[in-house]
């Protein structure tokens, strides 16, 4: 028997997401009959950091599942969620890019991405800085690539009760999502994500133009494991 209420907390989130967002479930951690309770309320985007548990979640659960990889990923680990993976959110290099790109096309594949950008002033944080990122995408290598579709950005706030500190980190990353969208994407409608809330933050990202919020703790509760 589950010891937490995941259908009432995961409720109590998406019964209030404005039109447009999407939430993206952060289960790592949590064990497969939490999952599963989530998807029975009709949940099917879920979010894990870690290979070795995202692969054994995908081989036991259903197979209509999108799964999100969300955490810091090593370039040695991208071909084992490559023939699977939904979505990489946190793209922090153009090594890592290539990479995709590569074992993407092994599986005949092409895979979405989010470019992490490194905004929140804390040094533990990954991420591309904004300066980066535009030498990045001007440097047009990207364009070649037929295996990745970048579809917009992601970011992490400072973990602070500072709300206006918050606040100002993710309407920096709105501020240059627009840009980056009228310099290099205005007509391609995939890019459209902005990837930023999680569950102490997401009604501040929610105002600040987030399009997909990242939950884990307030629906499935403390790590299990």
């Amino acid at each position: 028997m589950m010891d937490y209420d995941v259908k009432t907390h995961l409720h109590e989130v998406i019964d209030h997401l404005p039109q447009g967002v999407r939430l993206v479930a952060i289960s790592k951690y949590h064990p497969n009959e939490y999952i599963e309770a989530a998807y029975e309320e009709g949940q099917r985007v879920f979010g894990e950091s870690h290979e070795q548990e995202l692969r054994l979640k995908h081989q036991s659960l259903p197979q209509d599942i999108e799964w999100h990889f969300i955490g810091h990923l090593q370039t040695n680990k991208v071909k084992y969620i490559a023939p699977y993976v939904t979505m990489i959110e946190a793209v922090d290099s153009l090594k890592l890019l290539r990479e995709i790109n590569k074992q993407a096309e092994k599986c005949d594949r092409r895979i979405k991405v989010l470019l992490e950008l490194h905004i929140a002033e804390e040094a533990t944080k990954y991420g591309l800085t904004l300066d980066d990122c535009r030498e990045l995408l001007a440097a047009g290598e990207w364009r070649e690539m037929q295996h990745v579709q970048i579809c917009g950005i992601m970011m992490m706030a400072s973990l602070t009760d500072d709300t206006e500190q918050i606040r100002r980190e993710m309407q920096t990353a709105r501020d240059f999502f627009d840009e980056i969208k009228a310099q290099y994407f205005a007509g391609d409608e995939a890019f459209c994500e902005r990837s930023w809330g999680m569950s102490d933050d997401y009604p501040i990202a929610l105002e600040t133009g987030s399009t997909m919020i990242r939950v884990g703790t307030k629906i499935f509760g403390p790590r299990v494991y």
